[in-house]
């Protein structure tokens, strides 16, 4: 059993994010009992739910910093899958993952998610 979120997409985002393949069809996110699947355009994420040590809602993020493809933060390695700059769920890994480059050598302890539902997203991973 999985439970699927989409991306909820800004229109001051979704030309940049069809210019590298992330449209709704091919962005969302699903969570199963034992597995956390991120789809972001030719990008993905899998992991383990028991890596997913946290999550938290955040948002107002820069549209420069956001809006195309999966954007790498230079502070902490973070990456964030956006389609929108209001409300996001932050979730942290135990064990940093692979998403950004095709070659997995970049890892990441997190992942910045701009699904529909964020609330509903961070209920489901922290049993909330």
């Amino acid at each position: 059993m999985s439970t699927r979120f989409e991306f909820a997409f800004a229109a001051a985002y979704r030309l940049p994010a069809l210019a590298f393949g992330v449209v709704p069809a091919t962005a969302h996110v699903d969570v199963a009992d034992r597995e956390l699947r991120v789809r972001f355009g030719p990008w993905s994420l899998v992991t383990g739910r028991d890596n997913v040590v946290g999550a938290e809602l955040t948002g107002d993020f820069h549209w420069l910093k956001t809006a195309g493809p999966p954007h790498l933060s230079f502070s902490d390695r973070g990456v964030t899958f956006a389609t929108n700059g209001d409300r996001a769920v932050c979730v942290r890994f135990a064990t940093p993952v692979p998403a950004i480059d095709p070659t997995g050598t970049i890892r990441h302890p997190g992942a910045t998610l701009t699904v529909a539902e964020p609330q509903r997203l961070l209920d489901v991973l922290t049993g909330g």
